[in-house]
């Protein structure tokens, strides 16, 4: 069994220490190796490695605490609590299978629809348009129904015609593009992210304002080259983690 070790953290000042001390810690007890042991270092040796005060990480360790994913003991140490969860691998593999896969397991509610302005940093990928079709979804686990990611989509009005929201309750919207409305997809181009959660994200998703997210954003193209499809999906920071594959010819 490796002894627990923590991520390194760069503080920012203008955030509380301490927040950004027990997001640092959360992620890396839940994403922490399989073999990993569930002592925690002691407070003086947190509070070095992160260059805080220990009542800074003694406030931190409350937080985690109160959450849930540790214990402590007075004389024996702090502990992981053997339950508490390790992050859920994505994998961006090379096929729109691969793809549409993603989301099997999850449930999906479609929070709203209809048209909208196309926002001002998707222009570029709907050249002399003024409008698109704007479609919100939320995906919960299929199994605790815990919210894991929240879904924003720019479609094209032409190939908003031909869907039917009710489709994008049991599939993406790449199988719904592809399978239901007939589109000829030639690529799906991926980027991931770090960010922080906004207002809106942190409720959606029920985590903390300003914790770490995943943001993920999807081009999709048609056969001709143009773009039908701009998802912009949150992932919960403390779910998720991304792995990309590349094939050697």
């Amino acid at each position: 069994m490796t002894a627990f070790a923590p991520d390194s953290l760069v503080l920012n000042r203008k955030l509380p220490l301490w927040y950004q001390v027990s997001q640092s810690l959360r992620a890396s007890i839940l994403g922490r190796a399989p073999d990993a042991s569930l002592r925690l270092p002691t407070e003086e040796q947190l509070a070095a490695h992160y260059g805080v005060s220990v009542l800074t990480m003694r406030q931190a360790l409350k937080e985690l605490e109160e959450e849930g994913l540790i214990s402590r003991h007075r004389r024996r140490g702090t502990f992981i609590e053997p339950g508490a969860r390790r992050s859920a691998p994505r994998r961006l593999l090379g096929s729109i299978d691969a793809i549409v896969a993603q989301q099997s397991g999850e449930r999906t509610t479609v929070l709203g629809h209809g048209p909208a302005r196309v926002p001002g940093e998707l222009a570029e990928h709907f050249p002399g348009a003024v409008e698109v079709v704007h479609y919100r979804r939320l995906r919960r686990d299929g199994e605790s129904g815990e919210p894991t990611n929240w879904a924003e989509n720019a479609v094209r009005p032409d190939v908003a015609a031909g869907i039917d929201p009710a489709d994008l309750e049991r599939w993406p919207m790449t199988k719904v593009l592809r399978d239901a409305v007939g589109v000829r997809i030639s690529r799906i181009t991926d980027t991931v992210e770090a960010r922080l959660a906004d207002p809106e994200t942190a409720e959606l998703l029920q985590v903390p304002l300003l914790s770490p997210i995943l943001h993920y954003t999807g081009v999709t193209y048609d056969e001709e080259g143009a773009v039908v499809d701009v998802a912009r999906i949150r992932y919960r920071g403390d779910r998720f983690s991304f792995t990309v594959t590349v094939e050697a010819d």
